[in-house]
């Protein structure tokens, strides 16, 4: 806990079905540690190889991050518990494993956006795990309902 006595927790937020439910999970579990989430979206510029010819915007990138977040922040219920939102440039697990130093605890689904999605563990998850200066909690779809909204 911080030095307010606040239980602090990191949620990871990419728009994928196992983040909105990371998102549910860590804002419950603040209404019961009288606690506070941070919901972290991170986004980095693409490989331009390949796409000389497109035409380059990079403010795009943190706007689509940005709207995503919003949306997600919009879909839940945080009746009673502050959260508040970043939206950071970087890789996901890199950004998340910085956000997570001050956090008692950081929440990310089990899968994000990428394209394997017969692994149980995402590369970010699996990261996160592994490095995380807190405690993790990996919250994954199961074989009902939400699983379909993937």
């Amino acid at each position: 806990m911080g030095g307010d006595g606040v239980f602090r927790i990191v949620a990871g937020v990419d728009g994928s079905a196992p983040s909105r439910l990371a998102l549910e999970w860590a804002i419950t579990e603040a209404r019961l540690r009288n606690g506070r989430v941070r919901a972290v979206t991170a986004w980095e510029v693409p490989p331009a190889t390949g796409m000389e010819g497109l035409v380059w915007d990079p403010d795009v990138f943190p706007q689509a991050a940005r709207r995503l977040q919003n949306e997600a922040l919009k879909r839940v219920d945080s009746e009673g518990v502050t959260v508040t939102g970043d939206v950071v440039q970087g890789n996901a697990a890199a950004v998340l494993l910085r956000a997570a130093g001050n956090a008692d605890l950081l929440v990310v689904g089990s899968r994000g956006l990428g394209g394997f999605t017969g692994l149980l563990l995402g590369s970010v998850s699996t990261q996160v795990l592994h490095h995380a200066p807190c405690p993790v909690l990996v919250v994954r779809t199961g074989p009902g309902p939400q699983a379909k909204n993937e």
